[in-house]
């Protein structure tokens, strides 16, 4: 099997592609425990009276998931730079994908600001009743998590593409870049029948994300303490005869 030496440019993407895997962790800031505090199930009155009385932790984790999209950016990005020498267009559709997961959260984070103004108690929303007010911030933060459903079934695409990029550079380890292929393939998997049988959600979270979890995690402190392995899988050109 013919080697060559991981570049500079290489290696810098990787830490930064490390460093973004743990920072991502942040983003269950909002999802658990700003959501799972103040969204109460079945009681669209208790949860606007959490949100108008705790605004500001709400807003806290709409800026936290504005900034975990632009870390998503950044590791599309070093994704690319590292593994394309493997495979130029795979990489690039496993950026292209990363970037949908990216797109769809933006928007999605979107109606967490109509879930504000419905409650705002403004002077021109005072024509409907309370409990009507109540009820459509409860259908804006449902849409936020539609909107995650289908961004997660981008993120296994994407992370699936990344993952077999790193089996066969042989950068990491083998065992580990499979353990990505398959819980990648898993999330995606879920995040479709979630759409399809909503009730799926119910048996399967959150084992669904857990493997996810463990590849992404054990990846982000392998590539920062790490690194990449000094030698893979040769482009063809520097193949010797």
């Amino acid at each position: 099997m013919a080697t060559y030496t991981v570049g500079e440019s290489q290696r810098k993407a990787a830490k930064v592609v490390g460093a973004v895997y743990l920072f991502d962790f942040v983003a269950v800031f909002d999802q658990f425990y700003v959501r799972g505090r103040l969204v109460v199930d079945n009681n669209a009155a208790e949860t606007a009276r959490n949100i108008i009385a705790h605004e500001r932790l709400f807003r806290l984790g709409i800026a936290v998931d504005l900034v975990e999209m632009a870390a998503l950016v950044v590791l599309a990005t070093a994704l690319y730079v590292t593994l394309k020498t493997v495979n130029q267009n795979l990489a690039l559709l496993g950026v292209f994908w990363r970037l949908m997961e990216a797109v769809i959260c933006v928007v999605m984070t979107l109606s967490s600001f109509d879930v504000l103004r419905v409650l705002s108690g403004a002077e021109s929303l005072r024509v409907f009743e309370a409990d009507r007010l109540h009820a459509l911030a409860t259908i804006y933060l449902g849409a936020h998590g539609d909107g995650y459903n289908v961004a997660e079934m981008f993120l296994g695409l994407g992370s699936t593409v990344f993952a077999y990029l790193w089996f066969k550079s042989r950068f990491i380890p083998r065992a580990l870049a499979a353990w990505g292929v398959f819980s990648s393939l898993l999330l995606a998997t879920c995040t479709v029948a979630f759409i399809i049988f909503p009730r799926f959600d119910d048996l399967a979270d959150p084992a669904c994300y857990i493997p996810i979890a463990i590849f992404e995690l054990t990846m982000g402190f392998w590539l920062l303490f790490k690194g990449l392995r000094p030698s893979g899988i040769a482009p063809a050109e520097q193949v010797s005869p």
